[in-house]
């Protein structure tokens, strides 16, 4: 080892000697082959070892477990970790679902640095498919989907919606991205529009304030059941989650759950700063399923999720802490993720 470390400084002796003789005219053509040899040599020999320092200084992460997992899902789980995916190609396996992974390489568990390219092979399928996400697309591009996905369509139903779209699907049955054999039926429910004068149906209150809620149950005549929640990250009085769904069927006397924030720190907290997160939804023919959750120190946590019209615009407000990112998913697929003022 303390030979292979003394080779550049008997280069670096060399070269003195030789520079010295060139300044005194008497170095030959051999001579200046050599001292550019030494040159290339020290400068390789500087630049391997500044590439090998950079390396080691990156974290060491666990390669997470890909096998039976989505592309998608694939590249989340990766990108929580800094690595990265590279297809190596598809292979048949009829116990794998179609466009899942087979075999990866490194192994699950195999503790390499950072900027790591992870080699993976898909499945090309057999007799499990995944089950695509039909909600928000007309019946007819919904069949036209399980057909593409070697799926049928089951059994169609319909239900009045305060805000789906006449003839989208509302619901379904498998849920999306469960593994199915081949041509199993998927049922679904669709739209039938806006319900009838005497028909109630649930409002979506999640956002809300839970002063809104409250004059939607006395003009309802619902039974309004309040939960607080003192770890939400909204401000005071948001609304978190509702039961029955939006869109449920309700009567007089009807009981509804909703849970509320109730901040600890609300009193002294009233006027801190909030982040905003501001997401447009593309413009198309049909609702999409939008999903967005906030990554911190904490964890991931869910900020919103529900179906929403082309062009509709979402604004969300939450407390100002330390470094976050914000994910946004279409339809089941991360679309965007960036980092939150």
């Amino acid at each position: 080892m303390d030979q292979k470390k003394s080779v550049p400084s008997q280069h670096v002796a060399n070269l003195k000697k030789a520079v010295s003789r060139m300044k005194s005219g008497s170095l030959t053509l051999l001579e200046v082959l050599v001292v550019a040899t030494v040159l290339f040599g020290i400068s390789l020999f500087v630049v391997d070892w500044a590439f090998k320092a950079l390396i080691h200084n990156r974290t060491e992460v666990a390669v997470p477990d890909l096998r039976r997992k989505s592309a998608m899902a694939s590249l989340e789980l990766l990108s929580q970790k800094n690595l990265a995916l590279r297809k190596e190609g598809e292979e048949f396996d009829s116990s794998v679902p179609v466009g899942a992974v087979i075999r990866q390489v490194p192994v699950p568990g195999t503790v390499v640095r950072e900027g790591k390219i992870v080699r993976v092979w898909f499945s090309q399928g057999g007799e499990a498919v995944f089950a695509p996400n039909l909600v928000g697309l007309p019946l007819r591009s919904a069949e036209l989907l399980l057909r593409q996905s070697q799926l049928l369509l089951g059994e169609v139903s319909e239900s009045y919606s305060l805000t789906n779209e006449k003839g989208s699907v509302m619901s379904q049955d498998p849920l999306p991205d469960e593994s199915l054999n081949k041509n199993a039926m998927i049922s679904v429910v669709v739209s039938a529009g806006q319900p009838p004068s005497g028909i109630i149906l649930m409002p979506d209150l999640t956002q809300k304030t839970v002063d809104e809620a409250q004059l939607w149950a006395s003009q309802a005549k619902a039974q309004l059941v309040v939960t607080d929640d003192t770890a939400s990250l909204f401000p005071n009085g948001t609304v978190l989650s509702q039961k029955p769904r939006p869109d449920t069927v309700v009567t007089k006397d009807s009981r509804v759950e909703i849970s509320v924030s109730r901040r600890k720190d609300a009193g002294q907290s009233s006027g801190a700063e909030m982040r905003r997160i501001h997401y447009e939804v593309a413009q198309g023919s049909s609702q999409s399923q939008i999903r967005i959750t906030v990554l911190d120190q904490a964890g991931e946590r869910e900020v919103f999720n529900g179906l929403r019209a082309p062009g509709s615009k979402i604004d969300l407000s939450v407390p100002r802490g330390g470094p976050a990112k914000v994910r946004i998913f279409v339809n089941g697929m991360l679309v965007e993720e960036r980092e939150l003022p």
